[in-house]
């Protein structure tokens, strides 16, 4: 048996000392002689080659290395003193932008919308969620309820029986429409109007819902008011507002409730109940960056609610109203950017902000095909895009439940 070790090693090299390396065992076969030449030769080789490699050399070297790079950078130091502070500076005006913006959006002074006192305004802490009923289904835009075949569903032809109402607990998934085509009614705003839905995507699952046995609205009577009267108003027979309503007499009490068999809401109060009050304020395709509600500030990281939806497309895209009004103010805000501010009917008011660039006045009447603006990325913004708000009396409300 030979074997091959490093027992000449000296200093650190002392480690590999006594340890067998390779050991090998030879046969009396006469090819032994030739082996053991071999091995003795790489044994040579082997045995250069480690004290070739000194591994406290190693650490020495190293170390001189990291003593010169020291003194370099204590000379570049001593000879840049009075540059050193404004890098250090530079370095950190990012980060303390984004702070200060921030801190900015929350104490900046909030744009008037000429309702009420910015400090009157009450936002609504809940975001965006998932209501029971979708915005699809089957009705056109008179309310008329469709089956799934696209034929319009008949009306009951006689109101000669007194109307009767069930009761229904909203579903996830359901529709208005298909509520109405499960208990054989032809128009959605029957249920619309018994319930007083002010926004069918408000309807959640698991609200109960009354449903009548026949179309139609229920009218409260006021004052002074008569069948007569009732009966042109909705344009019913006074003879079928008397059978469904199992009335024996004609005398009217103020304050009761009466059923009108076949009368509908108007087109205007069906739109704003179905949540189409407002049409898109962009003819161009857009991605929605940002949600209504709370969200992780874009410079900050930092919760906080954002009060409408941000609608990324190309800078100098066209801005359009959502709705018919007047321009209440225009301007520049620090956070805003250049914004317009647009009141319309019923206590709505629109906002469009972050514009390249304002077309329009305050005091000036505009329509749904009105150039206001165009989409830029001024203000509080991290790149092109219109930030839409809408208000209804002074509070915020979240712009998807309400857009077309």
């Amino acid at each position: 048996m030979e074997i091959i070790n490093c027992s000449d090693f000296s200093g650190y090299g002392k480690r590999f000392e006594n340890r067998s390396f390779l050991n090998f065992s030879f046969g009396k076969a006469s090819g032994a002689r030739h082996t053991s030449r071999s091995v003795a030769a790489h044994s040579v080789s082997l045995n250069r080659s480690l004290r070739y490699f000194n591994f406290h050399s190693f650490l020495s070297e190293a170390e001189g290395r990291c003593v010169l790079a020291a003194r370099k950078l204590r000379s570049f130091i001593k000879s840049h003193a009075s540059v050193i502070p404004f890098i250090a500076l530079a370095a950190f005006v990012p980060f303390i932008v984004s702070v200060l913006l921030s801190f900015s959006e929350g104490f900046a002074r909030r744009v008037d919308l000429g309702i009420s006192a910015a400090d009157n305004y009450v936002f609504l802490d809940s975001a965006m969620t998932d209501f029971a009923f979708e915005r699809i289904g089957y009705f056109d835009t008179d309310g008329n309820v469709f089956s799934e075949n696209g034929l319009p569903v008949s009306a009951k032809a006689s109101f000669k029986e007194p109307v009767v109402f069930s009761e229904y607990t909203v579903r996830p998934g359901d529709t208005i429409s298909g509520i109405s085509l499960k208990f054989g009614l032809s128009n959605i705003s029957t249920l619309i109007a018994v319930n007083k839905i002010d926004n069918v995507r408000s309807v959640r699952s698991g609200t109960k819902i009354r449903i009548p046995s026949v179309d139609g609205l229920v009218h409260t009577v006021s004052s002074g008011e008569s069948l007569g009267s009732i009966s042109s108003r909705y344009g019913v027979s006074i003879e079928d507002i008397l059978d469904v309503n199992d009335m024996a007499s004609d005398v009217l009490k103020t304050g009761s409730q009466l059923y009108i068999p076949g009368a509908r809401l108007d087109k205007n109060t069906l739109r704003r109940a179905m949540g189409e009050t407002f049409i898109c304020p962009l003819t161009v395709r857009w991605r929605l960056t940002s949600k209504f509600g709370y969200r992780k500030d874009p410079f900050s990281g930092v919760d906080s609610h954002h009060t409408g939806i941000d609608m990324a497309c190309p800078t100098g895209t066209s801005i359009r109203p959502a709705m018919n009004g007047t321009v209440a103010a225009a301007g520049f805000h620090k956070i805003y950017g250049n914004y317009v501010i647009i009141r319309h009917f019923d206590g709505y008011q629109t906002l469009y902000a972050h514009m390249s660039k304002i077309l329009v006045s305050k005091g000036d009447e505009v329509s749904v095909g009105t150039k206001i603006g165009l989409v830029g990325s001024t203000g509080y913004s991290t790149g092109p895009h219109l930030h839409f708000s809408v208000y209804k009396n002074g509070r915020l409300v979240d712009p998807a439940t309400v857009l077309k």
